[in-house]
């Protein structure tokens, strides 16, 4: 049986505050995408890569996770030096890039204010995401983006955050036969420009999630 999934849908209410901001920005900017952001890659990858929300002129914006913004242009540098796509990002959803093996997505699904969704928007969407990857039958490895991503993470599958501590690089085995976590500090401009995450930071990690998915 093929496995399936379905995100939340593009008059999605389950958060009143985002779904004003969704319509304050629809009435601003009529050519975004404001809505959902559904994932994007195949549910077939064994990788997924876990963002936090999209970005106002990044996701929110194309309709496609992590692309337009700064944060997109390093990941998907990054994915297709590691052989995780076919044809050429260029900030735009029709811009022919596919992904091969990988997958990308949010734990929340919609821009939040400031880029900061509150406990409760979190809560509202991590079934969503627990959703998704048990719809991942060949899921070896999940990249989280930052501690917001981690944690968030964690919950929505039923750890405790306690248990699994977030630290770049680090490798959590959350079972012995399931995907394993693996932690970066978010590809954002802020982190990279404050040199906190290193473009050879950021591929070690992905040296470290390809060694993994061979051995699994």
């Amino acid at each position: 049986m093929t496995a399936s999934f379905s995100g939340p849908d593009q008059t999605c209410a389950l958060c009143p505050r985002l779904a004003a901001f969704r319509a304050e920005n629809r009435a601003a900017h009529p050519d975004w995408h404001n809505g959902p952001v559904d994932s994007f890659g195949p549910l077939s990858a064994e990788l997924l890569v876990i963002g936090l929300a999209p970005g106002l002129q990044g996701a929110n914006k194309t309709g496609r996770p992590f692309t337009g913004d700064y944060a997109g242009d390093l990941l998907y540098q990054t994915l297709t030096a590691h052989g995780y796509t076919t044809g050429t990002y260029d900030k735009r959803r029709d811009d022919g890039l596919e992904l091969i093996n990988a997958r990308i997505t949010n734990a929340v699904r919609c821009v939040p204010p400031q880029n900061k969704p509150v406990g409760s928007e979190v809560a509202n969407c991590l079934p969503f995401l627990a959703r998704e990857i048990a719809a991942m039958p060949n899921l070896k490895a999940m990249l989280c983006l930052g501690q917001l991503s981690h944690n968030a993470t964690l919950r929505g599958l039923g750890y405790k955050q306690s248990a699994f501590k977030f630290g770049h690089a680090a490798i959590h085995r959350l079972t012995e036969t399931g995907p394993v976590l693996v932690d970066s500090y978010h590809c954002s401009r802020y982190n990279t420009n404050t040199g906190r995450l290193t473009e050879a930071m950021f591929d070690a990690v992905f040296d470290i999630l390809d060694e993994l998915i061979a051995a699994r």
